[in-house]
């Protein structure tokens, strides 16, 4: 009984931007809705209108940051993250050799 109503999650997956842009392309012709193409490839409403959404920022027509710029943000992050760590090890590694020079 406890099973019930609960559905199993769905596996993680990962799609082409040529995918994403066919899918963008027939929710901006108008003949479908968002809903009704989703529900026809088999994805979730929030994940195409997500697309939609991130195409218009990338046209111009919508605030917000385009994808090169996620892209770019994200290794920023990345890079940030890992002289952070660089800078703790050597400032463990001074405090070590500081304490054995004593």
């Amino acid at each position: 009984m406890e099973s019930m109503g609960k559905k199993k999650p769905r596996p993680r997956r990962s799609f082409t931007s040529e995918f994403k842009a066919e899918i963008v392309e027939l929710c901006q012709r108008g003949d479908r809705s968002v809903g009704q193409i989703a529900k026809d490839f088999d994805l979730t409403e929030t994940a195409v209108r997500d697309w939609v959404k991130q195409a218009e920022v990338d046209a111009g027509e919508r605030d917000g940051l385009t994808s090169s710029e996620r892209e770019e943000l994200a290794a920023l992050r990345r890079e940030n993250r890992r002289l952070r760590e660089d800078v703790d090890i050597l400032k463990r590694a001074t405090a070590f050799f500081a304490k054995e020079t004593r």
